[in-house]
């Protein structure tokens, strides 16, 4: 993502894509670490860059989890769920993960997916996994890419209205699931109900009102 960045402010064209064998600093949202082995996994920063805009990045960080969703189906043949609004589940853990900044005038979307990782740290034993650990054989990173770009090509100028039914339609924590959220300082916990037309998640209280949930960690319930 840093490169991606210093090739957005030169004005690389839209499409330009930063692939990493390796992070060594890399990071999610809040600043969490993420798990980068060498050549076990496929990092990549796009730069988006028609008309973008910091009220465009909830349904664009929808938009690339669909699309990432669509890429691994496609060439690795595994069926992933999608928890709000940027990880990429398979049986229950994590697989990838999306961070999108608006830089220069572009987005940088940055996409890290678990390939062929055989075995994780400790802490992230139990709630992250990799495509090779789901299916039991190793996949061409390669192929990965190349339906990634495609689908992130694609999924980036669907319109917003179309990203959310198709976000909700491939996550199972959209709408009826029971889960707590933690915005830091307080956890709320409810039930989902849907997302508006920003992309944001609501949430139905057990009193019955309904909070938006513009940003948190969500987990369902039982975690």
């Amino acid at each position: 993502m840093t490169a991606a960045s210093t090739l957005a402010r030169a004005g690389c064209p839209e499409g330009t894509a930063v692939v990493a064998g390796e992070q060594t600093a890399g990071v999610g949202r809040y600043g969490r670490q993420w798990h980068s082995p060498r050549e076990a996994g496929l990092y990549v920063t796009i730069v988006l860059r028609a008309a973008r805009t910091p009220e465009a990045l909830p349904v664009m960080t929808l938009a690339v989890g669909v699309a990432t969703r669509r890429a691994i189906l496609e060439s690795c043949g595994v069926e992933c769920d999608l928890r709000w609004p940027n990880d990429v589940l398979c049986a229950g853990r994590k697989c990838a993960g999306i961070l999108l900044q608006l830089e220069y005038g572009a987005v940088l979307a940055g996409i890290g997916i678990n390939v062929n990782h055989e075995e994780f740290p400790p802490e992230l034993a139990a709630t992250a996994t990799s495509l090779r650990l789901a299916t039991g054989r190793k996949h061409r990173r390669e192929d990965l890419l190349a339906s990634l770009l495609v689908a992130v090509d694609e999924y980036t100028e669907i319109s917003g209205e179309d990203i959310l039914r198709q976000f909700a339609d491939a996550s199972s924590f959209v709408h009826g699931k029971r889960v707590s959220v933690n915005q830091g300082d307080r956890t709320l916990s409810g039930v989902t109900d849907g997302l508006d037309a920003s992309g944001f998640l609501i949430l139905r209280g057990d009193d019955g009102r309904t909070s938006l949930i513009v940003t948190g960690g969500v987990r369902p319930e039982r975690e």
